[in-house]
């Protein structure tokens, strides 16, 4: 049984702390405070050397989903250039101003990512229907759904997130974030079907300079991937594993 964590960065530092813990795969983001937006090219450059697949955030502008032709265009853009880097996947979104997914713009998007991964991120927990969101996502041939169930926190929403898993067929894989840590990552592996989880794995940093706060160049402490969490998040997951296969060979006998 193959299990991946996954662990969104936004800087060398994170970046570094994610690989040495174990992660299997980064989803490399710029302003992780703001939700995540596109990375710079050389923050791309660097975490592909690592060696670890990559998984670039294309979102242009921090706010809601809802995107104009203008952006379209840019992040069609953004996915070639992160390719000819090296990245193995993608990750974006699109909503409409009435609500929904903008089904036309992930098509669009879709056709631009060619032979990289492409993966909706959680403007799906906006909708009012995720189940019936993931079959249309799937059959414009996404690879993966990023999604909390459509709560706030994954475990909150496994109920949902496990029917997710279940419209998703064997083609779409349904990546479980917000709120994982090691504390419940194993309940929600159980409760779910997800074979994907996603995780910050982050503790808060320094407080900024005062001056700084002052002029509005920072809102607080930034958070920071710790190593530590991410390699207790990675002996969760081994340990969930090994049980269910204990579980399984005393049922054979």
């Amino acid at each position: 049984m193959n299990m991946l964590l996954e662990i969104c960065v936004d800087d060398v530092s994170g970046i570094d702390a994610a690989v040495a813990g174990g992660a299997d795969r980064l989803e490399l983001c710029a302003s992780l405070e703001l939700g995540g937006l596109t990375p710079s090219a050389a923050l791309v450059e660097r975490a592909v050397a690592t060696g670890c697949p990559v998984h670039m955030m294309i979102r242009p502008v921090s706010g809601d989903f809802v995107l104009d032709g203008a952006a379209i265009a840019l992040m069609r853009e953004e996915i070639r250039l992160g390719a000819w880097c090296g990245i193995a996947g993608v990750v974006l979104g699109a909503t409409r101003p009435q609500g929904g997914l903008d089904y036309d713009a992930l098509a669009r998007f879709r056709e631009a990512a060619r032979d990289v991964r492409i993966v909706l991120h959680r403007a799906i927990d906006l909708v009012a229907d995720p189940v019936e969101a993931v079959r249309r996502v799937a059959a414009l041939g996404y690879d993966k759904i990023l999604s909390s169930g459509g709560a706030p926190r994954a475990i909150d929403g496994a109920a949902t997130l496990a029917a997710m898993v279940e419209a998703a067929g064997e083609h779409l894989s349904i990546i479980a974030g917000s709120g994982i840590t090691s504390d419940n990552v194993a309940w929600l592996l159980e409760h779910t079907g997800v074979r994907e989880v996603h995780a910050s794995a982050s503790c808060p940093g320094p407080a900024p300079h005062p001056d700084a706060l002052g002029f509005g160049f920072a809102r607080g402490p930034r958070n920071r991937t710790d190593a530590g969490r991410v390699r207790a998040l990675r002996e969760a997951i081994a340990q969930w594993k090994r049980s269910r296969r204990t579980a399984e060979l005393d049922g054979l006998r």
